[in-house]
């Protein structure tokens, strides 16, 4: 049974930094690409950032130039590194590995940017 478990989300001051990291636990899966979604309330789920087991990343517009997605392969992890970040930003986080026949997700953890 893969699990996804998120950590590091939390209260954050505009302009602030988070960085937010998912394990994926219970198989030797490998993940052909992991990726973080973003769902605040009363919007869809939408993409944040993904990458590949090649390193080929791709952002949603609202967060290229200020979120850094990265993964280690032989740990099965990922990492979102969130910078200057925005009241905008605040949603429930997930993390996401895309395996060959099933698309696995975490349980979200909260990012809240506030002053």
């Amino acid at each position: 049974q893969v699990q996804l478990v998120e950590s590091g989300g939390g209260l954050v001051q505009p302009g602030g930094s988070l960085r937010l990291s998912c394990a994926a636990s219970g198989s030797k899966l490998s993940f052909n690409a992991m990726g973080w979604y973003r769902q605040a309330p009363g919007k869809q789920r939408e993409l944040v950032a993904i990458i590949t087991s090649g390193g080929s990343t791709n952002y949603a517009d609202s967060v290229k130039g200020r979120f850094t997605i990265s993964r280690d392969n032989a740990k099965n992890t990922v990492s979102l590194q969130m910078n200057s970040l925005k009241p905008e930003d605040t949603a429930v986080y997930y993390c996401n590995g895309v395996g060959l026949i099933k698309t696995y997700w975490g349980q979200g953890t909260q990012v809240t940017v506030s002053s």
